[in-house]
């Protein structure tokens, strides 16, 4: 049976993990790093699981399709604020290539999603099964 809610989908439940972990990082981060590079990766670690929600809860294919976009930028510039992390040494580097691969799964996840929505036929959004 289909989702029916975003909390069914095994990309947001990843989202959610990998935001968890990376709060989980941003307190191990040197203090003067809290309002620079903390901020940025919590917000963009976020923003991947809300916009899944975001574009789940809408009432067409083509706007979920357009949300999934929008996760997939910040999944990349999330990739891209943890490359710079590892290569500061504000982290363990182990740390941030567990995160760099679960972020790598994901966007894997977002593109076979978008790519469903695009392929697919006119239709709730709450439609689609688990990438």
């Amino acid at each position: 049976m289909p989702p029916q809610s975003h909390r069914e989908l095994t990309v947001w439940q990843k989202a959610v993990d990998l935001a968890c972990e990376v709060y989980r990082l941003t307190r191990q981060m040197p203090n003067e790093e809290a309002y620079r590079m903390s901020g940025q990766i919590i917000r963009c670690s976020s923003s991947i699981a809300a916009n899944i929600a975001e574009g789940n809860a809408r009432g067409t294919r083509r706007d979920y399709a357009h949300f999934i976009s929008i996760a997939r930028g910040s999944a990349a510039e999330l990739e891209t604020f943890l490359i710079i992390i590892r290569r500061l040494r504000l982290a363990p580097s182990d740390q941030i290539d567990d995160l760099l691969h679960q972020a790598d799964e994901i966007s894997r996840m977002l593109n076979a999603l978008r790519s469903r929505l695009k392929n697919s036929g006119n239709g709730p959004s709450s439609l689609i099964p688990n990438p």
